[in-house]
């Protein structure tokens, strides 16, 4: 007989915890896995099996992925699809796997936005890389201004009943369109499950334009992404520019985003991860799941060795009245441009 070429730990969900996502049956672990870099063509295939299936065995059940996910675009996904039928097959039911579509995908006027034709179009291409029957879970990637909000909605709505997502959600939505979102999806009964947007010590615009609040209120859950603000909140720039950094080669951060008043920041909070026995990394991300309102942080990883760093928040997420004002007083000061 054959042996399997992977076999999930019995022990996966002993040490992971989860919460109710808004007021719906679904549970999700505080850490999700974002396949947005490093899962793509340009990593190899054994590197993104081993950090898939390490996440999975210690209770990461939920994979978020989209359209463009690579690089490449599309790659994320058909990596995802080889994942399913050399591992994660037998365990597709323990899997909550997302995907969206809002952003460029493919040229011409039908491969980006909100559109109906769109948002089906780029679903069916996502199912077939990722050799699915369904997602758990469909994104409306990001507000079209030029698209009616009714069309939009009304395309999740109809993309549920079509049996191709069990579950819809909005990312990155203006706050009075994401309400009107909210209405629309649970006037039709396919409420909206998950809002997602950025959101991390440094950059609290969910916080402070009341989108945390918006989506607790009207029994929506909220997914961070992007909790370690593009690695600036690991620990990497604390001496400077590494020469291997994403600020190295000045692409999606800039070297100019790294002030002397930012770098002293970061310093600071360091000192205060320490004294909690904590990476920077670690704490950035016990800092989100200290408030309840927040059911996941979604994670991204480069090797199995930084998802480990990553559960390691999980140990602490208490903070002192203390430590969450002198954290405030750091962060609420530095008026962080993005």
């Amino acid at each position: 007989m054959i042996a399997p070429i992977y076999a999930a730990s019995p022990a996966r969900y002993d040490s992971m915890s989860y919460r109710r996502c808004g007021k719906s049956g679904i549970q999700l672990p505080l850490l999700s896995l974002g396949l947005w870099h490093n899962f793509g063509s340009r990593k190899p295939f054994e590197d993104v099996k081993d950090m898939a299936c390490h996440a999975f065995d210690h209770g990461i059940c939920h994979f978020d992925l989209a359209n463009n996910y690579g690089p490449e675009y599309g790659t994320a996904e058909e990596n995802f699809g080889r994942l399913m039928d050399t591992v994660f097959r037998p365990y597709r039911d323990e899997l909550l796997i997302s995907s969206k579509a809002g952003y460029d995908m493919w040229p011409g006027p039908y491969g980006n936005w909100g559109s109906r034709k769109y948002l089906m179009a780029s679903l069916d291409q996502s199912l077939k890389r990722m050799r699915l029957d369904y997602v758990d879970i469909f994104y409306s990637h990001r507000f079209d201004p030029a698209t009616p909000i009714e069309e939009t909605m009304q395309a999740l709505v109809d993309i549920v009943r079509q049996g191709k997502a069990l579950y819809v959600g909005i990312s990155r939505y203006p706050k009075e369109e994401a309400a009107k979102a909210y209405e629309y999806l649970a006037g039709h009964d396919v409420p909206c499950l998950l809002y997602q947007d950025r959101y991390n010590i440094l950059d609290r615009v969910p916080q402070d334009n009341g989108q945390v609040d918006l989506a607790y209120g009207k029994g929506v859950g909220f997914i961070s992404f992007s909790p370690l603000q593009q690695g600036l909140l690991t620990g990497r720039y604390l001496d400077g520019i590494p020469s291997d950094s994403r600020m190295a080669r000045n692409t999606s951060l800039k070297r100019e985003t790294l002030t002397p008043e930012l770098l002293d920041t970061l310093r600071s909070l360091n000192d205060i991860a320490a004294r909690r026995g904590q990476s920077l990394a670690q704490m950035s991300l016990s800092w989100l799941l200290s408030d309840p309102r927040v059911t996941s942080v979604i994670i991204g990883a480069s090797s199995v060795q930084q998802i480990d760093d990553n559960l390691k928040s999980l140990d602490n997420r208490y903070f002192s009245d203390e430590e969450l004002n002198e954290i405030d007083s750091l962060s609420l000061n530095l008026n962080f441009a993005l």
